[in-house]
């Protein structure tokens, strides 16, 4: 713990336990409609950002976040009118969004070191700046998701069902999209575009096993997220690993235990449980 009373470690982990608590709260609703890959296609499109952003000589992550907004909208309304299928769409921006970046970054003065810490994360370089933009970001995100869940819920449920109720389908499939893209791009920090979408979607995994109700869910995985962050940044300061893959490897490792201990307590339930007589057909006759 000494090694927290340094500035850049306070910054670390105060900036992994924002994205650990905002990925899973927007990662619930990518999964409810199958797109848990979304944050990988839009992690690519924002490494063109952070490209362009070294190349002008900007901000990475500002320039990151408007390219990704941009791409994730544009997906979207793709998507939407049905040129081209889901998968197709993120086909697009895995290789469109990789290729310019690596192109960008190339043709900038930047060294190899800073695309790593782009494609790993680097929590130990946040500055001040940096931890500003991701607080006031990811708070957004948070507060966003939580406050339109009833809305954001039935549509990934049931976009039909929510058009007829007179819901806005379309501004609130957009504003998932921007959203994506701006958690994707604050997140990358921390773990990494290759590594984002693990952020979002397993803590959800691993808090579906163990709710029922949508709300549980959402709460048990914000809560699994803000575990996986600070402990990851706590292990890699002691064993000097990557922060981005040790919160990463947290969060598996929190899916596997929830798993085993779910799995020995269902083998227990139906072990204590006396199994129950058959009913007889209407047929047959019971003698007593």
């Amino acid at each position: 713990m000494e090694l927290f009373q340094y500035p850049y470690m306070q910054r670390a982990l105060i900036g992994a336990l924002i994205i650990g608590l905002a990925a899973p709260a927007l990662g619930i609703y990518l999964v409810q409609r199958k797109l848990a890959l979304i944050g990988d296609g839009v992690g690519h499109v924002a490494l063109t950002g952070v490209g362009a952003g070294l190349l002008l000589n900007r901000s990475p992550v500002l320039v990151a976040v408007a390219v990704a907004t941009a791409g994730a909208i544009t997906i979207e309304l793709v998507r939407a009118r049905g040129r081209t299928s889901g998968d197709l769409a993120l086909a697009l921006l895995f290789y469109g969004g990789i290729a310019g970046g690596v192109t960008l970054v190339g043709l900038s003065d930047s060294t190899s070191a800073n695309l790593n810490a782009y494609l790993f994360g680097s929590l130990t370089t946040i500055s001040p700046q940096d931890l500003t933009t991701i607080a006031v970001l990811g708070v957004a995100i948070g507060v966003t998701m939580l406050a339109l869940r009833p809305a954001l819920f039935a549509v990934c449920h049931d976009e039909e069902y929510a058009r007829v109720s007179g819901l806005p389908v379309r501004t609130l499939n957009l504003l998932l999209a921007v959203a994506t893209a701006v958690t994707v791009t604050i997140a990358m920090r921390a773990v990494g575009v290759l590594l984002i979408s693990a952020l979002m979607v397993v803590p959800v995994a691993t808090a579906q096993q163990v709710t029922r109700g949508f709300r549980s869910t959402m709460a048990a995985a914000m809560a699994l997220g803000l575990f996986a962050a600070g402990s990851g940044v706590w292990v890699a300061a002691n064993a000097d690993t990557a922060p981005g893959a040790s919160v990463v490897l947290m969060a598996i490792a929190s899916f596997g235990v929830v798993a085993v201990l779910g799995a020995a307590w269902r083998m227990l339930r139906r072990r204590r449980t006396p199994a129950a007589a058959p009913t007889p057909e209407p047929h047959e006759v019971v003698l007593h």
